[in-house]
């Protein structure tokens, strides 16, 4: 932090973002609540340039998957895990990215881009999967910490750390619900062409 402090908030949440999608787990929303805490007009650009760092970060380890193969992977998460992941990435597309993308801190992440390289995704779906899924995250919380301030971050920490299999249902049904709106929006729309041109 002390480091990057010269280059402002912006480039300090992109450059750690980065660095944590790409190679070493920074953790980065510690930096971003204490940015927004500091400057919540700003929220919107924070959430935009940490997405922004995450999804480009996010080529090492896509790269490693798209050029390593099946067989690196599956020796990295195991068989099982690499068999029900890959189903769910050849499944659900870009929205196996999205959720995961939308997940806490501590959710493990990686593994879901990994993935994502070894079933070939295109690169455009896959930047744009990760950024979408992070910019809806990171706005969440920043809208929190202006509704309820920095310590939010710890209380959330603290109801993962001590509930973690009620919290991540709860986020994925969330999730689910989202989902499943889009996808009836969508639908309705899609028929509502298909009867206009018949």
């Amino acid at each position: 932090m002390a480091a990057l402090a010269p280059l402002g908030g912006v480039w300090a949440i992109f450059i750690i973002s980065f660095i944590d999608s790409s190679v070493f787990g920074i953790p980065i929303d510690p930096v971003f609540v204490y940015y927004v805490a500091v400057e919540p007009r700003r929220v919107i650009l924070y959430a935009v340039m940490a997405s922004l760092g995450s999804a480009l970060g996010s080529t090492v380890p896509y790269l490693i998957g798209y050029k390593g193969g099946e067989e690196l992977v599956a020796k990295k998460l195991g068989p099982q895990r690499f068999a029900r992941m890959h189903d769910l990435s050849e499944k659900y597309g870009d929205l196996a990215l999205i959720i995961p993308a939308l997940m806490p801190l501590g959710f493990p992440f990686k593994p879901f881009v990994f993935m994502a390289g070894v079933t070939e995704m295109r690169y455009i779906h896959f930047l744009l999967a990760i950024f979408a899924g992070r910019l809806l995250r990171f706005i969440v919380l920043g809208g929190l910490i202006i509704a309820y301030g920095p310590e939010i971050l710890s209380f959330l920490m603290a109801a993962i750390h001590h509930h973690r299999p009620l919290t991540f249902a709860v986020i994925g049904a969330i999730v689910a619900a989202i989902v499943l709106i889009v996808w009836l929006f969508k639908s309705r729309t899609r028929q509502g062409v298909e009867i206009s041109v018949a």
